[in-house]
């Protein structure tokens, strides 16, 4: 079974040289600090703060997403931050390949792996990390500095361990977030 396209107005997104969709309904706070690997979708409502950084030279990108990442409908994402020492300082997150965020999910994780599936209405708590091949099931709220293993499933409030991902998720999530940016298409301009 082949599912047909999810069309877009045309209008609605940017695209960049290399593949990436940015809803215009999206908000990209400081976009000189925020690197999209490629193929990626920003759908609209999301807010990205790439504004939210550590002061000085060297601290310049402050959330980079990998290719094939698809960043649902009203999400937010914000680089984790503490006061350490009396400062107060933002600090980086990393995203890999074939990560799917769910939509309306509040992300400032410090590293999120490659083949990842975050549900929607989750919360990513403050400098967790997401090792590769897991999955976070919707409606999850995960603890601050929570480390989630590669191959499994978290969910419930708070994010806990519920069961082992079978070996297959890495392949079964990479031709999900590949599949669903083949489908992501403009409408036809002549069925318009």
């Amino acid at each position: 079974m082949n599912p047909g396209p999810i069309y877009y107005s045309k209008g609605e997104f940017i695209e960049t040289d290399t593949g990436n969709k940015v809803s215009r309904r999206a908000t990209i706070a400081g976009p000189q600090n925020i690197i999209l690997g490629g193929k990626t979708i920003i759908s609209g409502n999301a807010v990205i703060r790439g504004d939210l950084r550590r002061t000085g030279p060297g601290h310049a990108v402050v959330i980079s997403l990998g290719r094939y990442c698809l960043v649902g409908e009203g999400c937010v994402m914000r680089p984790p931050y503490k006061t350490y020492r009396g400062n107060f300082n933002y600090y980086p997150m990393k995203v890999g390949d074939h990560v799917h965020i769910g939509a309306n999910t509040i992300v400032e994780a410090a590293t999120i792996g490659n083949h990842v599936e975050i549900g929607k209405n989750c919360v990513i708590g403050k400098f967790t990390i997401i090792k590769d091949c897991a999955k976070i099931a919707d409606n999850t709220i995960v603890p601050p500095n929570t480390v989630i293993p590669a191959l499994a499933l978290f969910g419930g409030t708070p994010g806990h361990f519920l069961e082992d991902l079978p070996e297959t998720t890495q392949e079964m999530i990479e031709s999900h977030t590949k599949e669903f940016y083949q489908r992501f298409q403009p409408y036809p301009e002549a069925g318009r």
